[in-house]
């Protein structure tokens, strides 16, 4: 669940639902079955990056343009199909020892392209070493 536009960390929920497979090695795919929300790999330790990025995407794409024509579900619709456009809708992270393979400062976001509260879906899947 979002409440609204942001990022939206879920990193140690991919490890748990990792360790609940036993999954020791191999690449673990994410991905996001939506036109208005996105991945992404970013910092997880300072939170000002989070916001340079939000606020990054939000200059480049900003609301409330004249040119935008879609608008069918409502004046962000357009916005936040183009920052999806802009950003992944699946990652592919290598697994050991369990775990997500990142690096140091590194974490696993939902990025919400709606101003509004959405329940968001990231698929998960697998694919193990086997010996």
């Amino acid at each position: 669940s979002t409440r609204g536009k942001g990022l939206y960390a879920f990193t140690e929920a991919v490890n748990a639902q990792l360790r609940a497979w036993n999954a020791r090695e191999g690449l673990c795919f994410l991905y996001c079955p939506h036109t208005s929300a996105s991945l992404t790999i970013n910092e997880n330790y300072d939170p000002t990056a989070q916001a340079d990025l939000e606020t990054f995407l939000e200059r480049l794409v900003p609301d409330g343009e004249r040119w935008y024509a879609h608008d069918l579900e409502g004046p962000d619709d357009a916005t936040s199909h183009l920052r999806a456009m802009l950003t992944e809708t699946s990652l592919t992270i290598p697994v050991d020892e369990g775990r997500l393979t990142l690096g140091t400062w590194q974490g696993v976001y939902l990025f919400e392209h709606r101003s509004h509260a959405h329940r968001r879906e990231v698929w998960l899947r697998v694919m193990e070493v086997t010996e």
